[in-house]
């Protein structure tokens, strides 16, 4: 029992040194970074299921808006009440394509991007859920979190964190960006870019530091989706 122990935490300690080293070797300025939003059935993240999907690639501290997608699901789940707050209604979802369809389109961008997420743990479980059910290969991510980005900058300010205090148009207003259409998969995701790269800029980190510069933050991560084949 105690040799297994040890293993383990060997396997960890290991694992970690070498995921800091992958980190240590990418700088911000080369890094392709794919912003990603989804609009969900709710923000339960066992069961919430996708109703549509935008996207937005940058690097060297640009965005090239002509790479954006926007992907509408077909979806039969239950709404619920999220057609309120995203405008998505039966009717609309009814039109849209298929989930692995949808998904296909973006394992380009999962296997070759750092991805950018505002509240990343939702949207991975969303989309790991989301690869089980298209039965999809398993694709390890590597992702930052501009909503712990703001939860690091917030918490050394703050002994206890204000209301609502790291939604995406909160921490865009602190940094005066300017306000955005909410609730919009492509619109989310393009916001989400701006606001990290304006986070770079609010915690002194350039184009030419490493994403371990951010490992301190506990921003950044990797994820695994989908089930090993």
């Amino acid at each position: 029992m105690i040799t297994r122990i040890i293993e383990a935490c060997a396997s960890v300690l290991f694992g970690n040194r070498q995921f800091r080293k992958s980190l240590r070797d990418k700088t911000l300025g080369d890094t392709p970074l794919a912003s990603i939003d989804l609009e969900l059935t709710s923000l339960d993240p066992v069961t919430t299921q996708i109703t549509s999907i935008g996207y937005v690639t940058g690097s060297a501290g640009k965005i090239t808006l002509s790479s954006s997608g926007y992907h509408v699901i077909n979806t039969s789940a239950d709404l619920g009440q999220s057609p309120v707050i995203h405008g998505l209604t039966l009717d609309i979802l009814q039109q849209g394509e298929g989930l692995a369809d949808a998904i296909n389109s973006l394992l380009p961008l999962l296997k070759t991007h750092v991805l950018i997420f505002h509240n990343a743990r939702l949207d991975l479980m969303a989309l790991d859920s989301a690869f089980k059910r298209c039965r999809l290969p398993q694709v390890e991510v590597l992702y930052i979190d501009t909503l712990q980005l703001a939860l690091y900058q917030l918490n050394k300010q703050h002994q206890v964190l204000p209301s609502n205090s790291a939604t995406l148009t909160v921490c865009r207003q602190r940094l005066d960006l300017p306000a955005f259409p909410e609730h919009n998969a492509l619109d989310d995701a393009l916001a989400t870019i701006q606001l990290f790269y304006a986070q770079l800029n609010e915690l002194g980190i350039t184009l030419e530091n490493s994403l371990e510069s951010l490992a301190h933050t506990n921003a950044v991560g990797r994820f695994k989706l989908g089930v090993p084949h």
